[in-house]
C-alpha cells in the first residue's frame, strides 16, 4: 500500500513500514529505543514487532497498566521516571506499541521529556489505527475529564500492520469502527454505505477501509493541524460521547466504557440534534441510528443520569467563551461545525436514544 502523507510524517502499512522504520531508526543514529507498552500490547504485540525489529540499538521496554483509567499525569510521571532510571537522552526514540491510551499518552510523554525527544506510533488497535495515532493529538484525561492535557506534536512516522487486529477481542474492534463510521458520516457518503452490510467483510476489505479512513481524517487534518476550524468536524459524536464517558468512568455503578462505545451513543444523540435543526432527513436519522444499533448495545442511561452528564459538556475543549460548541451532520457525508443547542433540544435527543 502506497504511504499516506501527513502533516510532516508518513503513515505506512505492511513490509514497507517495517522497512521504513528500520531505516528511520538507522539515518537518526538514536541513542536508545523505549517502546511503550500496556499489558495487553506486551502480551500479544510485542514478541512479533520485536522479530521485525533488526537493530543494534539498545532497546527498552516500558510498560503500565491498560486502561483509560490510567491514561493519567500520574502514570506519565512512572513513565518519565523510568526513562530517567534507564538513561535515556534527547538523542532516545519512543515507539508507542499499543491502542489509543498508549499512543495518547506516549506522544505526550515524548513531548515533554526533556523538553522533547522523538517519537513513532506503531497502533495495534482498529480505534488506535484508524484515530488515535493519526493526526498529532497527543495527552491525558485530567481525573474522569477527558484529553484535558496535552499538547499537538506529530510523530516521526507511523507504522500500520493490521495483523495485529488478530489477537483483538470483538468489543475493541466494534469500538474502532465507530470511528470508521463517523469519517463516512463526516466526508464520504460512498464510505459510510460500505458498512450498511458488514456481513461479507474480509481481512482484505477490513485492510482497505481502514486505509480509507486514515485518508479521510488526514485530508482534515492537512487543511487545519491546530483545529481552529474544519478539523473540528473530527468531533461528531465527541462532545456528547465524551460526556458520557468521563460519567460512566466515574460512576461507580456505571461501567467502564470503550471510547468507540460513547462515541457510538454520541452520533445517535448528535444525529438527533442534526434532524431536530432539519441539517438531516428523517430517513437518514432511522438510517444511522440502524447501523450504530446493530453493532452497539444501548448503553444503560438512565433519565436522572442525563443531567449530569449535560453538565459535563462545558468541558469539551472545542468550547469558547462558557459556549458548548457541537460539529453536527448536515447531510450524511458533509459536516456543519460551531453549532449550538438549547439544553432542552439536548435533552430531547437523549430521550430519543433512551427509547
Amino acid at each position: 500500500m502506497t504511504p499516506i502523507q501527513a502533516n510532516g510524517y508518513q503513515v505506512y502499512f505492511h513490509e514497507s513500514g517495517y522497512k521504513a522504520l528500520v531505516q528511520l531508526l538507522q539515518q537518526a543514529n538514536y541513542s536508545g529505543i523505549f517502546i511503550l507498552v500496556d499489558e495487553g500490547s506486551h502480551e500479544y504485540c510485542l514478541p512479533s514487532f520485536l522479530a521485525n525489529l533488526p537493530t543494534e540499538i539498545p532497546i527498552e521496554i516500558i510498560e503500565f497498566e491498560s486502561g483509560e483509567a490510567h491514561k493519567n499525569l500520574h502514570t506519565c510521571l512512572e513513565v518519565w521516571n523510568a526513562l530517567s532510571e534507564l538513561g535515556a537522552d534527547r538523542k532516545s526514540v519512543i515507539i508507542n506499541l499499543g491502542g489509543g491510551v498508549v499512543t495518547d499518552l506516549g506522544g505526550f510523554v515524548a513531548s515533554a521529556f526533556k523538553r522533547g525527544i522523538d517519537f513513532i506510533n506503531v497502533p495495534t488497535t482498529l480505534l488506535a489505527m484508524v484515530d488515535a495515532s493519526i493526526g498529532g493529538k497527543n495527552g491525558v484525561d485530567l481525573g474522569a475529564l477527558k484529553n484535558q492535557i496535552g499538547v499537538i506534536n506529530a510523530p516521526k512516522m507511523v507504522l500500520i500492520e493490521p495483523t495485529f487486529l488478530e489477537t483483538l477481542p470483538q468489543n475493541e474492534m466494534r469500538s474502532g469502527l465507530a470511528e470508521m463510521l463517523k469519517h463516512g458520516l463526516i466526508y464520504d457518503r460512498a464510505y459510510w454505505q460500505e458498512f450498511l452490510d458488514l456481513s461479507a467483510l474480509d481481512f482484505d476489505e477490513l485492510t482497505r477501509l481502514i486505509y480509507r479512513s486514515i485518508e479521510i481524517k488526514n485530508e482534515i487534518v492537512l487543511q487545519d493541524p491546530t483545529e481552529n476550524g474544519i478539523r473540528k468536524a473530527l468531533n461528531f459524536g465527541h462532545t456528547i460521547g465524551h460526556a458520557i464517558e468521563s460519567y460512566f468512568l466515574e460512576h461507580p455503578q456505571k461501567p467502564t466504557l470503550l471510547h468507540g462505545e460513547a462515541i457510538a451513543a454520541g452520533m445517535i444523540i448528535e444525529g438527533f440534534m442534526a434532524w431536530r435543526k432539519n441539517l438531516i432527513s428523517p430517513t437518514e436519522l432511522n438510517e444511522i441510528k440502524a447501523v450504530i444499533s446493530d453493532l452497539f448495545e444501548p448503553l444503560p442511561i438512565e433519565a436522572e443520569d442525563v443531567l449530569p452528564i449535560m453538565d459535563l459538556l462545558i468541558h469539551d475543549k472545542k468550547n469558547e467563551y462558557g459556549q458548548v460548541q457541537f460539529a453536527l451532520i448536515e447531510g450524511i457525508g458533509q459536516v456543519i461545525i460551531n453549532q449550538t443547542a438549547e439544553k432542552e433540544e439536548i435533552k430531547e435527543a437523549f430521550t430519543y436514544y433512551r427509547t
